[in-house]
């Protein structure tokens, strides 16, 4: 076998390993994707100086499937490792994973319109007990005083919500989740500016 028709079969099964990883995302699953892409890219650009209230409002429109990706998304543009689930059902409340210095969070995405169920956040804290990992729990509500109650002491479950949320998607500086006594550390994106308010949960 000649050098060239070597190289044309590394080529080819190049191609072909290409064209698996692509396909083997079934199309719904793409289609999801590709939205939290288009979302994001609105959202960190032409949109970014939208009301609050207009962001709100279209991620609790969003397709729930497509905010879980809207969220991985994110976090990948900052530069995080994201886990993602082989399929959307069956994760067992785990809606992805991200790497940040070295530590695996767990996440939870809720879209709410309302204050958050604090039944929701007991039993994420449980998951991630179960799994001795900590975990972002993210949403569009209102974080209540009794949700609040059931995270007290918990330094390894943060909620990203509000202000937070937006600095998030919209490529502002964003405080890092962080397990240290000295809270989040802000994680700051070109031409950003500091962030008013760094209190974890900080609410809509």
């Amino acid at each position: 076998m000649t050098m060239t028709q070597s190289l044309l079969i590394l080529v080819l099964v190049a191609a072909l390993l290409l064209v698996y990883r692509h396909y083997r995302v079934p199309i719904r699953h793409r289609w999801r994707r590709r939205q939290a892409r288009e979302m994001l890219a609105q959202f960190s650009g032409r949109d970014r100086h939208q009301p609050a209230v207009l962001h709100f409002s279209r991620l609790r429109a969003m397709d729930a499937l497509a905010f879980e990706e809207l969220l991985l998304e994110a976090f990948e543009r900052r530069g995080f490792r994201v886990i993602r689930n082989q399929r959307y059902s069956g994760d067992g409340g785990i809606d992805g994973q991200v790497v940040i210095a070295g530590r695996t969070w767990l996440i939870q995405a809720k879209r709410y319109t309302s204050a958050i169920r604090p039944e929701h956040v007991r039993d994420f804290t449980a998951l991630c007990s179960r799994h001795g990992q900590p975990g972002l729990f993210i949403h569009t509500g209102r974080t209540g005083g009794q949700s609040r109650e059931a995270l007290a002491g918990l330094a390894d479950i943060e909620i990203i919500s509000g202000q937070r949320l937006l600095a998030l998607l919209t490529g502002a500086p964003f405080a890092v989740p962080s397990r240290t006594s000295s809270g989040p550390s802000e994680h700051h994106m070109p031409g950003g500016s500091r962030p008013q308010d760094r209190d974890r949960g900080w609410s809509s």
